[in-house]
Formats: structure tokens, sequence, C-alpha cells
């Protein structure tokens, strides 16, 4: 079969990205990232306004030991509750209240892993 135009000429592969630096590409998406995903910092403290209303307050000089413990405390208690409360749902329900629940079986270990490194026993 005969072809109306020629081959095109032969060309080196060349990339745009051959000459373009790495670290400056890595620190251009950085940048980016930080454009879009990290909200601009605020030098001023949020207008009571813009806060909800506060009911309870933490003392701001409580023993952060005292602050996991009663933390632990809280998590088992609605644990427990979430998981009751399963008892009583069917379907949807009760599969949204056990999802619940493992979440906060993952907050209890959590904070029973800081409790343990808080107070590890060295022998």
């Amino acid at each position: 079969m005969f072809k109306v135009t020629p081959n095109p000429p032969e060309t080196p592969n060349v990339s745009p990205c051959d000459t373009l630096d790495s670290k400056k590409l890595h620190q251009a998406a950085h940048r980016a990232l930080d454009h879009y995903l990290r909200p601009p910092p605020s030098d001023k403290p949020r207008a009571s306004s813009d806060r909800p209303p506060q009911i309870f307050t933490v003392a701001p000089d409580i023993n952060p030991e005292a602050l996991l413990a009663h933390t632990y405390e809280t998590f088992c208690s609605a644990s427990i509750l979430t998981l009751d409360l399963s008892d009583d749902l069917e379907g949807k329900h009760r599969n949204l209240a056990l999802a619940i629940y493992s979440l906060m079986e993952l907050g209890l270990l959590l904070v029973e892993k800081v409790l343990d490194r808080e107070h590890s026993v060295k022998v």
C-alpha cells in the first residue's frame, strides 16, 4: 500500500520534565497543598460570637493524669451506653450504633496507650 504522506522525521524523545529540578517540583507541590489544605493562621482569637455556647470548662491548671483518667472513664461509660442501646435497635440504626461503639473502643485503646506510657512500670 502506498502512503500519501511521508513518515515524520525522527526526533529525540525530549520531555519537558527532564530539565526541571525535582526539588523545586517537590517544593511547589507542598506550597500548592498548603494553600488548599491548611487554613491561614489566625493572629487574633475567635470572637465569642463565633464560638458555640460553652457550658463546661476545663480548669487550665488541671493535672494531665486526671484529664486522661476522666477521659478514659467517659469513653467507657459512653461505650457501654451505646452497646446497650444497640440491643434495642435493628437494621441500619443498630449498625450505626455499633459503628459508634467501635469508634469509642478505638478512643479507649488510644487513651489506654497514653496511660500505659505515662505510668509504665519499670522493672
